[in-house]
């Protein structure tokens, strides 16, 4: 009996470690499964079911182009006196000022006169690095920002790291779907929401490690002033 025992003896000793590798593996995974799940409902939290007009004004406006009806909101939000310029950030270098003057026909006089178009942001953290010069450049300490209610969070994010020393103040958009119908009742608006659940973890790990000295993906410098073009607004490209 004492040599089958020892036989046995070096098994029983391998598995051990793979026992407790497998074990930590699963409890690795349900701690990131529990973080994730609570992470995602606070996002849900911030996401708002019905559009609110800001509470105060503010030196400029900017909105973040890609979802329906940001840019006409933004339009709106000028020419009620909620701030003294506008600038559209993310637009399509193809575009004109013809596109948006025919979906916006009541807008030409504001387009005209008060709107700065951003032709150089491809996406949010550009759009927050062409906000924060445009912003510099007049003087301004405060901003209403308008983009989609699902974006606004991670959209909070960037522009609050780009420009600590400017109160940004959210309009959010909320879409006719949205509006319409539980989000989850709908399985373009979940994989949108998961999606973009998922790059605004990353993006507030991103921030995070850049204020910690760690900046794995550098920010490229601000370009030059002549960037944005005056009075030529139109659609633009999605984020």
């Amino acid at each position: 009996m004492s040599p089958q025992a020892d036989d046995r003896s070096p098994n029983a000793s391998s598995r051990a470690p793979w026992g407790l590798l497998r074990a930590t593996v699963a409890a690795v995974l349900a701690i990131v499964f529990i973080a994730a799940a609570i992470g995602f409902v606070g996002f849900l939290s911030q996401l708002r079911g019905s559009e609110t007009k800001p509470d105060r004004r503010a030196d400029g406006i900017v909105v973040l182009t890609g979802g329906s009806s940001r840019v006409s909101d933004a339009m709106e939000l000028l020419a009620a006196g909620y701030g003294k310029r506008l600038l559209i950030s993310g637009v399509r270098p193809t575009n004109d000022a013809s596109d948006i003057s025919r979906s916006l026909p009541d807008s030409h006089s504001w387009l005209a006169c008060c709107v700065d178009l951003d032709r150089s942001a491809v996406n949010t953290r550009s759009n927050a690095a062409e906000t924060r010069r445009w912003a510099h450049e007049r003087g301004f300490k405060s901003l209403i920002v308008v983009t989609s209610n699902y974006h606004m969070p991670r959209a909070s994010v960037e522009l609050s790291h780009a420009m600590p020393d400017i109160v940004l103040i959210p309009f959010a958009v909320v879409g006719d779907k949205w509006r319409d119908e539980p989000w989850w009742t709908n399985g373009a608006t979940v994989r949108l929401v998961l999606s973009e659940y998922v790059k605004y973890v990353a993006a507030e790990v991103r921030v995070r490690l850049a204020d910690l000295g760690l900046d794995l993906t550098p920010e490229s410098p601000d370009q030059p002033s002549g960037s944005l073009s005056q009075h030529r607004p139109a659609t633009a490209e999605a984020n």
